[in-house]
């Protein structure tokens, strides 16, 4: 009897440590480099975007130290080995705030909030063995200058970003080459970067302004048109700092650095007609769950969306959280240190293996901050490049992990034609059959997905006969018009048939006018590149 009694203790401690070690392999933080304030920079600052490269390998900016002083880029390896690849000298830019974007071309773009020809900010671009070009030199007038959050790619190929100082925000364009335009102003600054909406708007936030002038959260479309979804207000939290992130449900995710039910900041959900909830509370006096969040979160595989707070935390260094999209099961994951970190004030990057990277502003060897990641194990997943939507034949950068033994990319539920470009990246192509839904790319170890739906554009080629009075019979030839929800003749709204991916046959309604033909489906519009002429 005692023995086995015996046996059943010496199980239940197996499996005990079993599940401790489980535990211990999931949760791991990871100090990967020690900034040192001299030659691999110091002390980055909200938002120091860390960007994954086609390589696998992450980077980013520090806003300060280097060579001259004035910052610089660097590149590291996921377990940490670091290579500056340029360090700013003023006349080509100074504090490069704002981090790092991928572009489609595979390079990165990013600003610096000063320096360069009128020490009003710069744009450039970085390859990843380290050649840098200044591609545009802000001048502190129309284009308001002093930009601290680096551009974005619009589905166009061209940079949308935010510059300028007190009430002088402006949400601009500007093309690789440096071509910039003067997009929208927004009447208050603008700290953080913008982020693209599956509606085809942009969203961003500002961390004063707004009906309260505590923040705000604002949409801005391509043609410039500003709309403020949402104000802050301090019961239910302000000050919001960091970017949003649209979730794959649609609603908009972040965090206010104070404000809420006990003063700490809030992490919080915004749909994008401007229905706000508060999903967790800090607290800045039992201040253990740290308070301050002023970088925005991620969301992993696991369903929570992950964060950090910039103080608090048993160590009062700062945490790094997890909570769900509903409220619940908000955990303390990571206490900073200072040994290791502290005062982690920097938007978090979701790697596609997986793995949470950051910066901190301080902490480690020289207390000048430090690069670290996260492991949750969270599961890895495919992203695309810049791109949200392409139409049949497009080609569409994929980030991932071991793509060198991919067998197939799916688009929804049609193939898609690739090239595998190393392990960590593929360009593919959507062909005929290829449906609005999640990318998959199918590899023996297990299939690799996107987070989000990729929606596959419709495409007009052509239409028979091209012109007609009310009641003729058009035929309409194109790709991917399964599913098509819409036709419409100059707007005016058609009845139609749809008899193939590639073929919708319809008529010309009443009241319609001369002017191009159009098809709606859930992947997007397409317009015919002639009229139809109505006789």
């Amino acid at each position: 009897m005692q023995s086995a009694k015996l046996r059943h203790s010496v199980i239940f401690l197996a499996l005990l440590a079993l599940a401790f070690a489980t535990q211990v392999q999931a949760q791991t933080y990871t100090d990967l480099f020690d900034l040192d304030g001299t030659s691999h920079g110091c002390c980055p600052i909200n938002p120091a975007a860390i960007a994954q490269g086609r390589d696998g390998n992450v980077y980013g900016t520090t806003i300060s130290g280097g060579a001259n002083g004035r910052g610089n880029i660097f590149k590291s390896t996921p377990t940490g080995t670091i290579t500056i690849l340029h360090d700013f000298n003023t006349t080509d830019g100074s504090s490069p705030q704002g981090g790092l974007t991928l572009g489609a071309d595979g390079n990165f773009y990013g600003s610096t909030t000063f320096g360069g020809s009128h020490s009003a900010g710069t744009l450039f671009k970085v390859t990843p063995s380290g050649t840098f070009t200044t591609i545009y030199n802000f001048t502190n007038g129309a284009d308001a200058g002093f930009p601290h959050a680096s551009p974005i790619f619009g589905t166009d190929g061209k940079l949308y970003g935010v510059s300028g100082t007190g009430s002088n925000g402006l949400v601009y364009r500007s093309t690789t080459a440096g071509v910039l335009t003067p997009l929208a102003p927004l009447g208050i600054q603008c700290d953080s970067p913008l982020v693209p909406g599956t509606d085809g708007k942009f969203y961003g936030i500002t961390n004063l302004g707004g009906a309260n002038s505590r923040g705000q959260v604002f949409s801005v479309t391509t043609a410039g048109i500003v709309k403020t979804v949402f104000s802050f207000n301090d019961p239910t939290g302000a000050l919001p700092f960091g970017p949003l992130l649209q979730a794959p449900d649609g609603n908009l995710y972040g965090t206010a650095s104070v404000g809420g039910t006990n003063g700490g900041g809030v992490v919080y959900k915004l749909t994008l007609a401007g229905v706000y909830t508060v999903l967790h509370n800090f607290d800045n006096v039992n201040r253990v769950n740290g308070f301050t969040p002023t970088t925005g979160v991620v969301e992993g595989s696991d369903g929570f969306l992950y964060g950090v707070t910039s103080v608090g935390g048993s160590n009062l260094g700062g945490t790094i959280f997890q909570v769900k999209t509903d409220g619940t099961g908000f955990a303390i994951v990571h206490n900073f240190d200072t040994t290791h970190g502290s005062g982690p004030d920097s938007m978090i990057t979701l790697h596609t293996s997986g793995k949470i990277f950051g910066l901190t502003n301080s902490g480690g060897s020289h207390n000048d901050g430090v690069l670290y990641s996260f492991a949750n194990n969270l599961k890895s997943f495919v992203q695309p490049v810049t791109l949200q939507s392409a139409k049949v034949g497009a080609a569409v950068g994929l980030l991932g992990q071991n793509f060198s033994t991919a067998t197939q990319v799916l688009f929804g539920a049609g193939a898609g034609t690739f090239t595998a470009t190393g392990n960590t990246f593929i360009t593919a192509k959507p062909v005929e059959g290829a449906t609005t839904g999640f990318i998959t790319v199918k590899e023996p170890g297990g299939d690799q997905l996107t987070t989000k739906k990729f929606k596959i554009a419709p495409g007009i080629i052509s239409f028979s006969p091209t012109s007609g009075a009310v009641g003729t019979s058009v035929t309409i030839t194109g790709t991917t018009l399964t599913g098509a929800t819409s036709v419409k003749f100059n707007g005016k709204a058609a009845t139609f048939t749809v008899g193939s991916d590639t073929n919708i046959t319809t008529s010309v309604p009443g009241g319609a006018t001369t002017g191009k033909i159009s098809v709606t489906t859930p992947g997007g519009s397409a317009s015919s590149t002639t009229d139809f002429t109505v006789n």
